[in-house]
């Protein structure tokens, strides 16, 4: 069970299936993460090799090497940073990219840390190129140049850092620059969870917060949760509402599926947006090709909601293509609204259109 955070472009907190954090999730989590790599589910080969790092670490009596992780938000990367800290016996600090616009406020940062503390630095890839450029010295170095005084008179004074590892985390790994990212000595990519996985943060998740569900419910809720942890435990807490206001708090696969079609998710996980968005581009554009604009507009959303909170997940699901000439519905998409499409139509030279468009 793994959670991290982080907001996604234009993306609403209150959306019930969407990967960014609100208060309440934060606060759920906090009590619902696992303390070691032993409790940690899914990600096993993400496990397998940082156990090694951090192993070889303690064994040498050293700081762990510093640790990049990627990756959609609410897959663990939070998680895993405060369980490199347990394993490593270490404190940890918690801060941001955007939260580092200058040089000063990073130095301030790493003239502050220990020995060996762990410094989580989430979104890093958000982090100000000044700042940037003086973690480069820091990682390799353990040392930081302190610019004193202004102009011909600036002075550059060498402070030494203790040994500590750095766990950076980002959703979008290509943005980071090459000499930054060759300084990390383990680097990790976060994947979606398969429903097994899921049930079985389900399954751990109800036990901690004293929600009795069987195998079917579980798997039920897995079902709808994309592949994201964080996703499944907001779902859970909402079912289990239903379940003790509507039934007897028991959740079963009736149940679930009750509760979630109360909150408008479907079997395949999506939500009011992305039907909206499917049912535009089906109805009124006939499977498509159509633009983004133009699609967002139909939907009555801003382009950039449909484009980077809506379509990711339609993608991933083959529910959408996006191809040179627009957007353009799936087979499946007419086959998960129940959709009859149009009769294929056939292009100048004869062939037919991608998806029959």
């Amino acid at each position: 069970m793994n959670w991290d955070d982080d907001t996604t472009g234009t993306e609403a907190a209150d959306r019930l299936v969407g990967p960014a954090a609100d208060g309440e999730d934060q606060a759920v989590e906090a009590a619902l993460r696992p303390k070691d790599l032993g409790e940690f589910i899914g990600q096993e080969k993400v496990r397998e090799q940082l156990d090694l790092v951090l192993r070889a670490a303690r064994a040498r009596g050293a700081t762990a090497d510093h640790v990049l992780l990627s990756g959609a938000p609410g897959l663990g990367k939070t998680t895993l940073s405060m369980i490199i800290a347990a394993e490593m016996g270490a404190p940890i600090r918690i801060t941001s990219g955007p939260a580092i616009q200058h040089a000063g406020d990073l130095a301030a940062i790493l003239s502050s840390l220990q020995e060996g503390e762990v410094l989580f630095l989430d979104e890093i890839h958000r982090m100000s190129r000044p700042a940037e450029e003086m973690l480069y010295m820091a990682m390799e170095d353990f040392r930081v140049d302190v610019i004193v005084g202004k102009g011909p008179g600036a002075t550059a004074i060498p402070l030494e850092l203790p040994p500590f590892t750095l766990v950076g985390a980002t959703t979008r790994a290509g943005l980071l620059p090459p000499p930054l990212r060759d300084r990390f000595g383990f680097t990790a990519h976060m994947e979606f969870y398969g429903p097994a996985e899921l049930e079985r943060v389900v399954h751990r998740s109800a036990g901690l917060l004293d929600v009795e569900i069987d195998p079917a419910g579980a798997a039920e809720i897995a079902g709808r949760s994309r592949g994201t942890p964080r996703i499944a435990n907001r779902l859970l807490r909402r079912v289990r509402d239903y379940a003790q206001v509507k039934a007897d708090g028991l959740i079963t696969e009736e149940i679930a599926a009750a509760a979630l079609a109360v909150y408008e998710v479907d079997a395949r996980g999506l939500d009011r947006l992305d039907r909206g968005v499917l049912e535009a581009l089906l109805k009124l554009f006939g499977g498509g090709p159509v633009g983004l604009s133009t699609l967002a507009v139909a939907v009555g959303e801003e382009r950039e909601t449909v484009e980077e909170v809506a379509e990711p997940f339609l993608v991933r699901e083959g529910l959408l293509a996006r191809t040179p000439r627009g957007r353009v519905a799936t087979p499946a998409a007419w086959a998960h609204l129940n959709l009859t499409p149009p009769p294929a139509r056939s292009s100048g030279n004869g062939q037919q259109d991608l998806f029959g468009a």
